[in-house]
C-alpha cells in the first residue's frame, strides 16, 4: 500500500536518494547530507513546537508499505521570507503616453519583490519516476492540503507554490541566460546551490536595482515568463484543481510561475468532511467509475494519508484492516475524507 506520512530524522538516506533522482532546478531538494539533515531536524522541532515561526516547515514522505521504500517527497513551509528573503519578480504593466503625439505604449516590467513574505509555501514535490502511476502523483501533492485543513492554525492565511521553470533542449534556462547570468556572474546550478544552502545575500547585493523591461529580453527568454517545466506541468494542473492560480509573480532564476491562493478558498476547506471509521473484514465492493477518496487521520506527529475506493456513508467510512493499520486508526477514530479530484475535473 502507498501511504503519505511525515518525515522522520531516520529518513535522511531515503531523502538523499530521492534528491539524486530529482536533477537540477529543485532548489529545496539538493543531494546535500548536511542540508537535508538540518531540514529533517527542523521538521522535528516544528512538530514539537520548539522552532521559531521563521524556521517552521513540514516534509512528507510517500512510502510503499510493502517494501518500506521511500518513493516520493513533498513539503510545506509555514511562513517564507521572515528570516531569509523570499524574492520573486512581480510583473506589472505600465502605459507610456504622449498626448501631443497621440501615441501610447503598454510595457511589461519585472520588479524584484518581497510581496509573498509571510505566505505559507507548497514546495519540494518529487515522485520517483518508477512510481508515477495513476493516483500516486495526486496523493503526493494533495496530501498537503489535507494537512492544511487539519491544522489551519499552524499556517498563514495565504499560500503560494513556485513552479519549476522552462529549460531548453540543452538543459539550460533561457531566462537565466538572458537576465540572471548578467547580474550574478555565476552559473545557474551554482546560484541554485547557494540558495538551497540558505546563502542568499548575493541576491540582494547583485540583483537589478531597477525594473527590467520585458521587451528588452530575447524572444526565448520572454517565452519562459510564466512557463512551467514540462516535467512540472502535471503538478501545476493538480494545484490549480485545488484552487491555486498564477498571478503576477515569477521565479527570479527560471521565470517559472508562482501560484497563489487564500487558504480558506482551497477546495479542501469546503469539500472535505470529518467522518468516523468502521473497520470491517470485507470492504464494500468497488463500483466502476466511482471516485477515489483521500483519507487522513487527525494526528500531528503521526499524520498519514491514503487513497481508498470507498465513499463515506452517513458520516461513517468503512476501512479494511490494512487501510486502518496504514492510517494508524481504529473503530470510532475520526478521519478527514475528500474526493481525490474535484467534480469539475
Amino acid at each position: 500500500m502507498i501511504v503519505m506520512r511525515l518525515c522522520r530524522p531516520t529518513d535522511l538516506d531515503a531523502l538523499l536518494a530521492l534528491a539524486h533522482k530529482a536533477g537540477p532546478g529543485m532548489t529545496t531538494l539538493k543531494p546535500d547530507r548536511e542540508v537535508q539533515s538540518a531540514r529533517l531536524d527542523r521538521v522535528q522541532r516544528t512538530v514539537e513546537g520548539t522552532a521559531p515561526l521563521a524556521d517552521q516547515g513540514y516534509l512528507f514522505m510517500m512510502e510503499d508499505t510493502a517494501t518500506g521504500q521511500a518513493v516520493g517527497v513533498c513539503g510545506l513551509e509555514v511562513a517564507v521570507g521572515l528570516e531569509q528573503p523570499f524574492y520573486t519578480y512581480r510583473m506589472d504593466t505600465f502605459v507610456h503616453a504622449s498626448r501631443e503625439m497621440g501615441l501610447y505604449t503598454r510595457m511589461d516590467k519585472l520588479h524584484m519583490s518581497h510581496g509573498l513574505t509571510g505566505y505559507s509555501e507548497l514546495c519540494t514535490l518529487f515522485l520517483d519516476p518508477a512510481f508515477r502511476l495513476p493516483g500516486n502523483g495526486a496523493l503526493l501533492s494533495k496530501s498537503r492540503f489535507m494537512f492544511l485543513a487539519q491544522f489551519p492554525q499552524r499556517f498563514s492565511e495565504h499560500l503560494c507554490a513556485e513552479m519549476r521553470g522552462h529549460f531548453d533542449e540543452n538543459g539550460e534556462s533561457p531566462f537565466w541566460r538572458a537576465l540572471g547570468a548578467h547580474f550574478y556572474r555565476i552559473g545557474f546550478n551554482e546560484a541554485d546551490q547557494l540558495v538551497a544552502m540558505g546563502k542568499k545575500a548575493f541576491l540582494a547585493e547583485l540583483m537589478p536595482r531597477y525594473p527590467v523591461y520585458v521587451d528588452f529580453l530575447p524572444d526565448d527568454a520572454r517565452a519562459c515568463i510564466g512557463k512551467t517545466h514540462a516535467d512540472t506541468e502535471p503538478a501545476r494542473r493538480l494545484l490549480e484543481s485545488e484552487g491555486l492560480r498564477a498571478e503576477q509573480h515569477i521565479d527570479i532564476f527560471e521565470g517559472g510561475p508562482v501560484l497563489e491562493a487564500r487558504v480558506d478558498s482551497l477546495r479542501v476547506m469546503h469539500d472535505s468532511v470529518l467522518v468516523q471509521v468502521a473497520v470491517v473484514d470485507t470492504p464494500p465492493a468497488i463500483i466502476e467509475g466511482s471516485p477515489r477518496y483521500l483519507v487522513a487521520n487527525g494526528e500531528l506527529a503521526e499524520f498519514r494519508v491514503i487513497l481508498v475506493n470507498t465513499a463515506p456513508q452517513d458520516g461513517v467510512l468503512q476501512l479494511d484492516h490494512e487501510q486502518a493499520q496504514a492510517l494508524r486508526v481504529t473503530n470510532g477514530s475520526t478521519v478527514r475524507a475528500m474526493t481525490l479530484n474535484s467534480s469539475s475535473t
